[in-house]
This record gives structure tokens, C-alpha cells and sequence, in this order.
């Protein structure tokens, strides 16, 4: 069934979302590492396993930080929900993800999600969705992370005033840095087979967009197979930085930026680039068989990493 596309702009921005309540556990942290290819490449990586076992007797397994971008997924308030926006849905495209890490993730937890619309902007033949989730404990009622989801709807466009496209942003403009990907040998590279399950396998997660199993779907949004969730991609390169960099450890994790730039295909290899600067490792990651960039995008860390590590 069609959708006749539409937007009225300050409904949109004035959009209130219902406060969203949910458990995770165990289970869902090791099923989400899996996803991202935790233990992909070798089933016991020492350096992994801890995201899916309790590893050496430890307590409890030890939670990615891009785990938290899975909890937008569970928001009452859909993208179709929002007052006064019409679109159709195999025609929307995850932009980009930027996310804040206020702590490191508890293995199980009861989460309440709060969200707002952090931008609007009027692209003539698209309009860019920007919507913010911050993510609380509930018991504690700390925060421990917040998503900003950059959503690029095609084919709904051209509602501003003559002469003047509408852009709404309601966030510090200067909060996300740009990527300059630098010219010299990079720092470390990672390569990753992901398996031709593996959309099949994250959507387990809470991302059940058809677009990544149904071959129908994908074809109507213009490719030949379900394509790879552009999260899992995102999950597979941070995984990584935090292997080279961090030497496994994940509170080292303070902000998370992607610009998901092209499609993966379930069963291509990827291979991401790191170059260290400082507290900050920018990537960038490409299909090895199509020799194209998918992603790229820069981790800042709590403290400057050594660069010989």
C-alpha cells in the first residue's frame, strides 16, 4: 500500500514521545555481541569471549558499548508515529549515528528510554529526521548513554517557504566533529568476514526492517538481496577499534560518530582502517570484494592511547 508523503514541520518538532520501559539481559548483551561478529573469526578469542561467556570466572559478561544503539529500536514512538509525517518506509535510510557513552553498559537492566526531535531539515526531494534517545537507569535513574539517529527519508521533501529551505537543529552544532580520513598508512586494520546469516542474526536484536530479509522488500528499496544492517556494520568496526586500541576495555569509550555511506551485502568482508590521533581513532571501513567504502566515522576515548600499542 502507497503512502502519500507529507510533513508539516512544527508538528514534527513538537512531536511528544511516550516515555518507553524495558529489561535487557544477559542473553540479549551475548546475542547482540554475536551479531557483530564477536568470535566471528576465531570461536575462542581471548580477547572476546568475555562478551559471550563468563570468561576466567568472571561475573558477568562484558556489555559493547554500541549495544546501547539498540535501544532506540525499542521506543514505543515509532518513526511512522510522529505527528504530522507521512512517508514511505522502504524508501528510508539510516544516515548517520552518534552516540554518547555516560557509563559502561550493565550486563541486565531495567531502561527507560526518553526522546525528543533533535533536527528537521528540508532537502527539496528528501528531508533529514534527526531523533534523540537518552537511555536511563532505571533504578538509579543515572544516564547511561544517549543515540542520536540521523534519518534520511527519500521522496518527501519541498515543505519550506520559497527561498527559504527549512532547517531545524536542536542540539550544540559544533558536537559532531567533520571526518577527515587522513592520507597516511593507517594505524591498524581488522578485517572481518561477516556470514551470509548475519542480517538474519542481528535482526534479532530488535531491528526487524524487512529491507534485511525479505528479498522482496529489498528489491522494491532497490537491491537485488537483503542487505546488512548499517548498526551491525557499525558494531563490527567499533568492536574493533576497542580490540586494537582499548586492549578490550570498554569503559574506554566516552562518543561514537558513523556516516553509514554505502550497503553491505551479508557474506562480504570488511575491512576497517584506524588511524590513532590522540584520544581519538577515526576509521573507515570498506568492502574488501568491492574495494568501496560502507562507513567511516571516529571513536573519542576517555585518555590519548599510545600509539605504539
Amino acid at each position: 500500500m502507497s503512502t502519500i508523503a507529507s510533513i508539516d514541520p512544527e508538528l514534527v518538532i513538537s512531536h511528544k514521545f511516550r516515555e518507553t520501559i524495558f529489561y535487557y539481559t544477559e542473553s540479549d548483551v551475548a546475542q547482540y555481541a554475536l551479531g557483530v561478529g564477536a568470535c566471528g573469526n576465531d570461536r575462542d578469542d581471548e580477547g572476546e569471549l568475555g562478551y559471550v561467556y563468563h570468561q576466567n570466572g568472571q561475573q558477568f559478561i562484558k556489555v559493547l558499548p554500541t549495544f546501547g544503539a539498540i535501544f532506540v529500536y525499542r521506543n514505543r514512538d515509532k518513526f511512522s508515529d510522529i505527528s504530522g509525517l507521512k512517508f514511505d518506509p522502504n524508501l528510508l535510510l539510516h544516515g548517520q549515528q552518534y552516540m554518547e557513552l555516560y557509563k559502561p553498559l550493565p550486563s541486565r537492566c531495567c531502561i527507560v528510554n526518553k526522546q525528543v526531535v533533535a533536527g528537521l531539515h528540508d532537502k527539496g526531494k528528501a528531508t533529514i529526521l534527526e531523533i534523540e534517545t537518552t537511555s536511563y537507569d532505571k533504578v538509579s535513574g543515572e544516564a547511561l548513554c544517549m543515540n542520536r539517529n540521523t534519518i534520511f527519508l527519500r521522496g518527501v521533501g519541498g515543505f519550506s517557504k520559497p527561498g527559504q529551505l527549512f532547517s531545524y537543529t536542536n542540539y550544540p552544532r559544533d558536537q559532531v566533529s567533520p571526518i577527515i580520513i587522513p592520507k597516511c598508512e593507517p594505524s591498524s586494520i581488522c578485517e572481518d568476514v561477516t556470514q551470509k546469516s548475519q542480517a538474519l542474526l542481528y535482526r534479532l536484536s530488535g531491528d526487524y526492517n524487512p529491507i534485511h530479509s525479505d528479498p522482496k522488500i529489498s528489491s522494491i528499496a532497490g537491491f537485488d538481496r537483503p542487505i546488512l544492517h548499517g548498526l551491525c556494520t557499525y558494531g563490527f568496526a567499533v568492536r574493533a577499534i576497542i580490540k586494537y586500541f582499548c586492549l578490550g576495555d570498554i569503559s574506554s569509550v566516552k562518543t561514537i560518530f558513523g556516516r553509514f555511506l554505502l550497503h553491505v551485502f551479508p557474506g562480504e568482508t570488511l575491512i576497517t582502517e584506524m588511524w590513532l590521533v590522540g584520544s581519538r581513532v577515526i576509521f573507515q571501513t570498506k568492502v574488501k570484494e568491492r574495494d568501496q567504502a560502507v562507513l567511516s566515522g571516529y571513536v573519542c576515548l576517555h585518555r590519548s592511547i599510545n600509539s605504539s600499542l
